[in-house]
């Protein structure tokens, strides 16, 4: 269909026929970069994203695409899925995917919600097929990782391939260990600035993902995530320093204790040259070894560190404990005791760092 046809009343276009530029037309968009609005219109590359989820074996009785847009991809998931669900958060171009695929709406293969894809209530879907918004892709991919789901989801070039890197690459860092947590990660095709309305400044990579159960035992995922994201802020110190120096961030009631009970040639190391697993097996020994620190209701000059190992990481009391001044994770058994800031937190030591 070329920009100048408009779809007559009751007609419909087959799915995966629509050009990309006459969509954009009908819509009267230009794209906003500013608005982080840049649109997918190259006919090639829209053809190929929906393959890439078929070449994996991914089921498509439902399909999840978060940033619709004008419907480009839409209309090819429509040709290869059995349902498709649409998030897009503009309210005029939400209007208009009701609008231009009418008939598949009526027909309940195609459900659009507006909204912002990190506050609506996702559905249940079995794969995920995105030209994602750059400035929240990161937030939406990992809100996404966990579901379990295949998917083929368009990122920053720089992005997809610090997500897809080994150990002791560049690239290499907490990004690439969290994906690399929920599931397998490739790059799959880069694309160039010209395949979008309007180009954006930086070249483009479509990265498919594979859920797996990670190859190692892991303690909860909130645990290891904030142990990760503590560690790699001083990616360029040692473990044992990187260890020590974030227990701030990390949670850890006794970094110490972690140091001395890890693996020493592991602790000398820097965090982009350790695996996944190791990082794991570490994460795993500090929430055996080491307590977590709370802080506690109501707020006055003191927090409450906890110095017995806690098997629920997070530390927020629930309001109805704030009269207690005293965390519910926290624990006064014999093997460890709550003091508060500026005590002494375990055998003699002074504790630091803030939650």
């Amino acid at each position: 269909m070329s920009e100048e046809e408009t779809p007559t009343p009751g007609s419909r276009p087959e799915p995966g026929s629509r050009d990309p530029d006459g969509l954009l037309a009908r819509a009267g968009a230009r794209g906003d970069p500013d608005r982080d609005q840049h649109f997918l219109v190259d006919d090639r590359v829209l053809d190929r994203l929906p393959g890439y989820a078929r070449e994996a074996d991914a089921d498509l009785s439902h399909v999840l695409e978060v940033g619709a847009g004008t419907g480009a991809l839409t209309d090819r998931l429509l040709a290869a899925a059995d349902r498709v669900t649409a998030v897009e958060r503009d309210p005029d171009l939400a209007a208009f995917l009701r609008e231009e695929f009418a008939a598949e709406v009526e027909a309940g293969v195609l459900t659009v919600i507006e909204g912002d894809a990190l506050d609506v209530d996702l559905p249940e879907f079995s794969a995920s097929v995105s030209n994602l918004p750059y400035g929240a892709s990161s937030e939406i991919a990992f809100r996404l990782l966990p579901r379990g789901r295949p998917m083929v989801l368009m990122f920053q070039r720089e992005f997809a391939e610090r997500m897809a890197a080994d150990p002791g690459t560049d690239d290499y860092g907490r990004l690439s260990v969290t994906a690399g947590h929920y599931a397998g990660v490739a790059v799959v095709e880069t694309v160039p600035p010209e395949a979008f309305s309007p180009p954006p400044a930086v070249e483009s990579a479509v990265v498919r993902t594979t859920p797996r159960d990670p190859a190692y035992d892991a303690p909860d995922d909130d645990f290891l995530m904030r142990f990760l994201r503590a560690v790699f802020t001083q990616r360029r110190k040692t473990m044992r320093n990187a260890v020590r120096n974030t227990a701030h961030i990390s949670g850890l009631g006794d970094p110490d204790a972690v140091v001395a009970a890890a693996d020493g040639d592991l602790m000398g190391r820097r965090a982009g040259d350790v695996t996944p697993a190791e990082f794991a097996e570490l994460a795993r020994l500090a929430h055996e070894v080491a307590g977590t620190r709370c802080r506690v209701w109501p707020s006055s000059a003191a927090s409450t560190w906890c110095t017995t190992p806690q098997r629920t990481p997070s530390c927020s009391p629930t309001p109805s404990s704030r009269a207690s001044r005293r965390a519910t994770c926290c624990s006064t058994s014999a093997r460890g005791r709550a003091t508060s800031r500026g005590g002494l937190a375990r055998r003699g030591s002074r504790s630091s760092g803030r939650t």
